[in-house]
């Protein structure tokens, strides 16, 4: 296809690109304006009945036609790239190396879950066989495996405009599973949205699937949101973004007269703490990375590592010293939208104001552009003031100082639910980490030794996820192979002839 794109501004439901009276603009960092349509309750209930009548057939489908599904989605992304580039960062104002590598992240993912569901091991196939001689009672024939649970909703996240959105893991999970799935698309990314739904809709066409095996509903309002998770026919929802918008859609999830899975990642703070013989030892380099780390897409990252926590003395200095200058050299750049950037000055000028901390760096930057900040504050303001806790989404950081190795582990036990806990330690700190560790093993989805959380794996074992406020549910990951378990429940059939049992359990 011709490596360049305008969007037709429209929604794609059930394989039809469909217009509307109202549309919004879209508002990118740099390019042309577009205008898209805004869907509502009306759009979403006809793509969440196509996605119902298509489960009938998609959730039946062998794993094999699904992975080819799954590959072919990620080839016609890819005949796409270079005009899925130019959008993404006219959109975002993400630089082309980063978007270039989500496409690959989100490519990546869709082949990963193709190889595994072909391996079949998620099914989690069990068999107790029957014995009819036992006694007091005789023992049924059981088998158990995993089924698609039906329709997903999926709302694309402002942060990734590629590998957590229109295909991205949640998507490919649900799909991987044999859900049919609805998008509720992001407003600040609605071009690339709809050139990432066009290579799906080719994939569509490609292999032969159902078309109401997705839809996508381009919306700048409410409304869209809240009917995506209220429908009735939606089964499940994955969510990324912010605690408040969160929250609100996990409450209507919850109070529908059928309550659904809420699967949703929300805020996370994602501490790090600096033990006293790593810090005194490489201070210095761990500043410099944490400031990496920190800045990295403008601390727009849900691992961003917002808060690190070390034993005040002179090595705590040198660190903060270290991570001053390190900031410093980074430029201002601008945000994914103007309301992030607003969220975010409000959200550091209010921790300013609290007059209990310090600051080291501050930035200047206006309108749509961030620049670092850095702050200081003792264990005991910490652990006194609630709101030192909440997330400041961008490239903003605290340094906590403990008075010693007790208030390090209180501090630990207040931390909120989180993604990610780091220690930075040396041989000499094992027994501080080892006392450290039964606490932060109840706070975070994945503990990290000496590296940065910015940065996840997308593979067997990562979990991305973990309790409260970092997600809705600390059971599951929206990260790697075992996020396509949000979207299947277990069935057992119990004396069941083998010609009524599904393929996958046949010859159990």
């Amino acid at each position: 296809m011709p490596q360049s794109f305008k969007p037709r501004g429209k929604h794609l439901i059930a394989g039809e690109w469909v217009g509307g009276e109202k549309t919004f603009a879209s508002d990118p960092v740099t390019g042309p304006t577009y205008d898209f349509a805004v869907g509502s309750a009306a759009e979403v209930d006809k793509a969440a009945k196509a996605a119902e009548e298509a489960f009938w057939t998609y959730g039946a489908t062998s794993r094999a036609d699904r992975a080819a599904f799954l590959r072919a989605i990620a080839d016609e992304i890819e005949a796409r790239a270079e005009a899925i580039t130019e959008i993404a960062t006219q959109e975002s104002g993400l630089p082309e190396a980063r978007i270039n590598g989500e496409r690959g992240r989100t490519t990546g993912q869709l082949r990963l879950f193709a190889s595994h569901i072909e391996k079949g091991d998620y099914l989690d196939r069990r068999h107790d066989p029957a014995n009819p001689d036992r006694q007091p009672a005789p023992k049924p024939d059981l088998k158990l495996m995993q089924l698609p649970i039906g329709p997903v909703g999926v709302f694309g996240a402002s942060n990734f405009p590629l590998a957590f959105s229109t295909a991205g893991g949640d998507t490919a999970s649900a799909l991987a599973a044999g859900c049919p799935v609805v998008v509720k698309g992001h407003q600040a990314h609605p071009g690339t949205g709809e050139i990432v739904a066009e290579a799906i809709e080719a994939a569509i066409r490609k292999i032969g699937q159902h078309p109401g095996v997705f839809s996508l509903v381009q919306s700048n309002i409410r409304e869209a949101g809240e009917a995506l998770v209220t429908h009735p026919l939606i089964r499940a929802i994955g969510f990324t973004g912010s605690t408040g918008g969160g929250r609100a859609l996990f409450n209507l999830a919850q109070a529908r007269p059928e309550p659904i899975p809420f699967y949703g990642e929300l805020g996370s703070i994602n501490p790090q703490f600096l033990l006293p013989a790593a810090l005194a030892a490489r201070g210095e380099k761990i500043a410099e990375g944490w400031a990496a780390s920190l800045t990295m897409g403008v601390g727009q990252f849900c691992t961003n590592p917002g808060v690190a926590i070390a034993l005040d003395g002179s090595d705590v200095e040198t660190f903060l010293d270290a991570a001053q200058i390190a900031l410093q050299k980074i430029a201002e750049q601008p945000m994914l939208t103007a309301g992030i950037a607003q969220a975010y000055r409000t959200g550091r000028d209010k921790v300013i104001g609290l007059n209990c901390v310090r600051s080291r760096l501050a930035s200047k930057a206006e309108g749509r552009h961030a620049g670092p900040d850095l702050l200081e504050t003792t264990g005991e303001e910490w652990l006194s003031n609630p709101a030192l806790h909440e997330e400041v989404f961008g490239p903003f950081g605290i340094v906590v100082r403990a008075k010693n190795e007790d208030e390090m582990r209180e501090i630990a036990r207040r931390v909120e639910g989180q993604l990610t806990c780091t220690l930075h330690m040396d041989d000499a700190d094992t027994a501080l980490a080892a006392s450290l560790m039964p606490i932060l093993q109840r706070k975070a989805g994945r503990l990290i030794a000496n590296g940065f959380p910015t940065g996840v794996e997308v593979s067997d074992a990562m979990m991305h996820g973990g309790p409260y406020p970092a997600s809705t549910n600390a059971s599951t990951t929206s990260v790697g192979t075992l996020a396509i378990r949000r979207f299947l429940r277990p069935v057992a059939y119990q004396d069941m002839p083998a010609s009524l049992l599904p393929g996958d359990l046949q010859g159990l």
